[in-house]
């Protein structure tokens, strides 16, 4: 059965699978706050009251799947998340107290697409990122 929410004159069911990525995909600079990233999320889609279905973090890149309010667009929930996301990690991470400008932490783009009717398929394949990347990495090394 599908969950609908509703606002004060909708109805709406609108999901969305976001990947972004650090700058430069580097994998060493994304170690250091692998583990704070998830909370910080949550943290911030809590705030907006977005629904942070699923996700998961990954060395070099970030899956979510992301229930995104009609009053708000995808572009301005990613810059959101992104932006401030990017402004703790300085903070906390990289101990940058002030003058944020010029400061880069994510790549200036991002992958979407809605989920539609596949939601479940596309949760497992969230989750099933981490193991995947593992077998990749054997295999490269």
């Amino acid at each position: 059965m599908r969950e609908w929410q509703s606002l004060a004159h909708v109805k709406w069911e609108c999901k969305y699978h976001v990947v972004i990525v650090p700058k430069y995909r580097r994998k060493t600079m994304f170690g250091h706050v692998r583990k704070r990233i998830g909370k910080l999320f949550q943290q911030l889609c809590r705030q907006k009251e977005i629904g942070l279905i699923e996700g998961h973090v990954m060395p070099d890149h970030v899956h979510m799947l992301l229930s995104i309010p009609p009053k708000f667009s995808v572009a301005m929930v990613v810059g959101y998340l992104k932006g401030k996301s990017a402004i703790q990690i300085h903070r906390e991470a990289l101990n940058v107290k002030q003058g944020f400008t010029g400061k880069h932490f994510w790549s200036r783009g991002y992958c979407v697409s809605t989920i539609g009717l596949d939601e479940q398929m596309i949760r497992a394949y969230v989750r099933s990122q981490e193991e995947s990347d593992r077998q990749e990495d054997l295999f490269n090394q």
